[in-house]
């Protein structure tokens, strides 16, 4: 899907563009794939954004992120849609996702399953060198798969669990040999798992090699002051000829939003991506900026932590979901007339969303959130053991932002009517990730959904995994999970996933705001930010969850 650029104001209903697996576009259609001759998709803009012109080399930009990132060597980056996108810059990954929602080589050359899917084999593109000079071929890939990846504290190690080798074929080719089938396996190597890194960089880095990464990536690393920047030079032996056209990118973590727009507003920096409804309503009026806006399958929701008691009782849950307004919680982050309510992991445009589904998504209804609930507390085997008649009290956490601070509020005012005592807690984001991953919480703000095959989406929520935050599993999710692992045909793997979706929405692990649109909003003398195209000039995804492809941006003169 290609990232949308700025709409053009009509409401998100009328404005829907369904372009394949994932994303939206709201408004006009982004710019074309390239005329064959560069890399880019150059040409004017549509309405709303600035003409772009032909590309142009040389120049250095500044882009504001939403946070740091711990560690740039995969295997211990625990970054999220900000890590991504510096990522982006120093890795290439050996699989991307299309306009049309395919997954597709990039890095890679090639890759083919076997009849059952038990079987992948990669090739490589030819003379390709990681930045210090060492090449990329079969045995760095199976160097960093079997020393890094798979290492006991590689946080990627259960993203590759089905994996049971990674074998040398010639020196540009290997085999992922699998231990069961899955039709979905290429997705893996989208992510952090299909970033390579040179392997004899890490080794002499030893512990301080995620500080210092060294890959295939359009730029190389110059440094890095953690929580201040992050300096990125010109590749010049880049694989790709012409690419990139930027002498250098500087990224720094600004993690306030009203001061990471203002730094654009001012000059200071010439990029930002937003995670935040209301900032890219505010970054759609300021003058002299393009803005680069994706909707696709994240959603903003509150995570519940059914592993403990009350939360355990689906009543208590489905009373959580009955006693919330969602158009009033999508108006508190800036939502009204971007983004729909969110009833599930896909959103409207995916083939992959079910109406069955919407429908069956508990809506407000105060009456029905009560007998619930009151249902529940009146219980004399209720699952936390307290008196009868006892109201329940929790904590609701969410990270230290000013329309989060305001959400929570309404939340606790939602769930204060039913007679619940809900304290708020700020947490700083490390500390909330981590608190997830634990499951030391009671509820908390969060992310859900992923512009992942549905399979990768569904398996990491719903499974014994850390990723799976709420702890909810249930053999209707695990049948729909082995169809999606086993099939590659569209309509029973769209039967599994509502099929999953409807048990989502009776048992309500999570519930949802809206869908989270996204932005990359530059300066207009930032061009071609959702143009990127693979080697043979297919059209990319554009600029999904607020991520680009650097290597294809330029400076206008």
């Amino acid at each position: 899907m290609r990232g949308q650029r700025r709409p053009t104001g009509l409401p998100w209903k009328r404005a829907l563009a369904s372009l394949g697996l994932v994303g939206i576009l709201l408004g006009t259609a982004a710019c074309g794939g390239d005329d064959g001759d560069d890399n880019s998709s150059g040409g004017a803009g549509p309405e709303g954004i600035s003409e772009q012109g032909d590309p142009v080399s040389g120049g250095e930009i500044t882009v504001g992120l939403e946070a740091e990132t711990n560690s740039w060597l995969p295997g211990e980056y625990a970054g999220g849609n900000s890590g991504t996108t510096v990522a982006y810059a120093l890795y290439d990954p050996l699989m991307k996702r299309t306009a049309d929602g395919e997954f597709k080589p990039f890095l890679a050359e090639s890759m083919e399953p076997n009849a059952d899917f038990t079987t992948w084999t990669l090739t490589l593109r030819p003379e390709v060198q990681f930045h210090d000079g060492t090449p990329l071929n079969a045995e760095a890939l199976k160097t960093i798969f079997d020393d890094y990846l798979m290492a006991p504290t590689s946080n990627v190690r259960n993203t590759l669990a089905e994996v049971s080798a990674l074998n040398v074929v010639d020196d540009l080719t290997v085999e992922y040999v699998l231990k069961e089938t899955n039709a979905a396996f290429p997705d893996v190597l989208t992510g952090s798992p299909g970033w390579p890194f040179s392997p004899t960089a890490a080794a002499a880095g030893g512990e301080d090699a995620g500080a210092n990464p060294v890959g295939t990536g359009p730029f190389s690393f110059v440094s890095w002051q953690r929580d201040s920047n992050l300096v990125l030079e010109k590749n010049e032996n880049y694989w790709q000829d012409g690419l990139p056209y930027l002498d250098g990118i500087t990224f720094r973590p600004i993690p306030d939003e009203d001061t990471r727009l203002a730094s654009l507003q001012s000059g200071d920096i010439d990029v930002m991506q937003t995670l935040r409804q209301s900032t890219v309503a505010k970054a759609r009026e300021v003058d002299g900026v393009d803005n680069y806006e994706y909707l696709g399958n994240n959603s903003g929701v509150s995570i519940i932590n059914t592993t403990k008691p009350p939360f355990d009782d689906v009543r208590v849950r489905q009373a959580l979901a009955y006693g919330i307004d969602q158009p009033a919680l999508i108006d508190v982050i800036g939502g009204t007339g971007l983004t729909p309510d969110a009833t599930q992991y896909f959103s409207p445009d995916s083939p992959f969303y079910s109406e069955k589904v919407a429908e069956a998504y508990p809506t407000y209804d105060v009456e029905k959130a009560q007998e619930l609930y009151d249902d529940y507390i009146n219980d004399p085997q209720r699952s936390d053991g307290q008196p009868v008649g006892t109201d329940l009290s929790f904590s609701y956490n969410c990270p230290p932002d000013p329309t989060l601070n305001e959400l929570s509020q309404l939340y606790q005012s939602f769930w204060s009517a039913l007679g619940i005592d809900v304290k708020l807690n700020t947490v700083e984001q490390a500390a909330h990730i981590q608190n997830g991953l634990a499951k030391e919480y009671d509820v908390q703000c969060f992310r859900v959904g992923a512009e992942t095959d549905p399979y990768f989406t569904l398996k990491n929520a719903f499974s014994a995994g850390p990723l799976n935050f709420t702890g909810y599993s249930s053999p209707v999710i695990d049948d729909g999970l082995e169809t999606l692992r086993t099939t590659t045909d569209i309509a029973e793997r769209k039967a599994a996933v509502e099929a999953i979706g409807m048990d989502i929405a009776e048992n309500v692990p999570n519930v949802y705001t809206g869908y989270t649109l996204t932005d990359v909003a530059v300066g207009e003398q930032v061009k071609n930010v959702d143009g990127w195209v693979f080697p043979d000039d297919s059209e990319g995804d554009g600029v999904p969850g607020a991520t680009t492809m650097w290597g294809y941006v330029w400076l206008a003169e």
